[in-house]
C-alpha cells in the first residue's frame, strides 16, 4: 500500500473540517425542512397580517383625483387626500378629520363647500346640523353635537372606531352602550359611515 503524504495533524485538520461541513449541511438542511414544514404553521398568520399592512381606501367627492388608493399600515385621512392630489378649493375641509386613521375599505369623503349656506345661513339656523356627520371621522366635539349624544357617548362611540376601525354601517352604532336602536333611528340622515 502506498502511503499518503499526509502527516497527522494535516488528517485531523481534514477531519475536523469535514465535520465543520457536516455540521453546516445538516443545519442548513434541517431549516430547509423546518421552511418546508413552517408554512403549515406560519402562512395563515402571515396572510391575516397581510391585508393590515396595505390599506386599499376609496376617496371620493371634492378631491383633484377621486378614486381607489393603495395605502400603508397607519396611514391618516390626510395621506389618502395627498395620494388623490389634494383637496379642490370648493373642499369644506372643516368637515373632514384629517388625522383620522384610515381602514381597509373605508370611503373617505370630502364634501364640497355649500354654495350659499355660509350667506344664508345664521348659526342659530342649525345649518351644522343639516350635515351629515361621517362616522368613521368625525371628532368628540362633532360627536357630542348630534341629538341624544352626550360626551360620555361621544366618547365610546370613539373608542369603538379605534377599537374596530372605520363604520360600514350606520347600524354598528348598536354595539355602542348607551345606544339603542330608537337612538339609532334618530340619527340616521344625520350620520353616514
Amino acid at each position: 500500500m502506498a502511503s499518503l503524504p499526509v502527516t497527522r495533524s494535516q488528517a485531523l485538520a481534514i477531519a475536523l473540517a469535514l465535520v465543520g461541513v457536516l455540521v453546516v449541511g445538516g443545519r442548513l438542511l434541517s431549516h430547509r425542512g423546518g421552511a418546508a414544514a413552517a408554512p403549515a404553521h406560519t402562512f395563515p398568520a402571515a396572510s391575516s397580517a397581510a391585508p393590515v399592512a396595505r390599506l386599499v381606501v376609496d376617496v371620493v367627492g371634492a378631491v383633484r383625483r377621486p378614486g381607489l388608493y393603495r395605502l400603508g399600515s397607519g396611514s391618516r385621512v390626510a395621506d389618502a387626500l395627498e395620494r388623490a392630489g389634494g383637496a379642490t378649493p370648493r373642499a369644506d375641509l372643516d368637515q373632514v378629520n384629517l388625522a383620522a386613521p384610515v381602514a381597509d375599505g373605508e370611503q373617505v369623503v370630502v364634501p364640497r363647500k355649500v354654495a350659499g349656506a355660509a350667506a344664508g345661513a345664521t348659526p342659530s339656523s342649525g345649518a351644522g346640523a343639516s350635515r351629515t356627520v361621517q362616522l368613521s371621522t368625525a371628532t368628540l366635539e362633532q360627536l357630542d353635537a348630534l341629538p341624544g349624544i352626550g360626551p360620555v357617548t361621544a366618547q365610546k362611540i370613539l373608542d369603538y372606531r379605534t377599537q374596530h376601525g372605520a363604520f360600514s354601517s350606520v347600524d354598528e352604532l348598536d354595539a355602542i352602550p348607551g345606544i339603542g336602536p330608537a337612538r339609532i333611528d334618530q340619527l340616521r340622515g344625520l350620520v353616514v359611515p
